[in-house]
């Protein structure tokens, strides 16, 4: 599977409170569920007025319609190719 990196521009992210991002996960969930096809959403990050998701699939059309499963914008949906890290320094040494 390809790794994708979702932006989801949500005005107030950074202010909602633990139960709604719960009932935000709970409904990501249930989208993923009624997909029938390998996909695992990794991780959200909240940061000002965006949801930065990390999710695994075959194709970014995949991605689009989670997220209209789940009444979620994706304002952008970009393949990860690489990761790198402080570690990646010392390995071109």
């Amino acid at each position: 599977m390809k790794t994708f990196l979702i932006e989801r521009e949500v005005p107030g992210a950074s202010k909602l409170s633990h139960a709604e991002l719960a009932e935000i996960a709970k409904t990501s969930n249930a989208a993923v569920d009624s997909l029938g096809i390998p996909y695992t959403w990794v991780t959200t990050y909240v940061a000002g007025d965006k949801l930065y998701c990390l999710h695994q699939t075959d194709s970014p059309e995949s991605v689009r319609e989670h997220a209209r499963r789940g009444g979620f914008p994706a304002n952008l949906v970009s393949e990860v190719v690489a990761e790198f890290g402080p570690q990646t320094a010392q390995e071109a040494a």
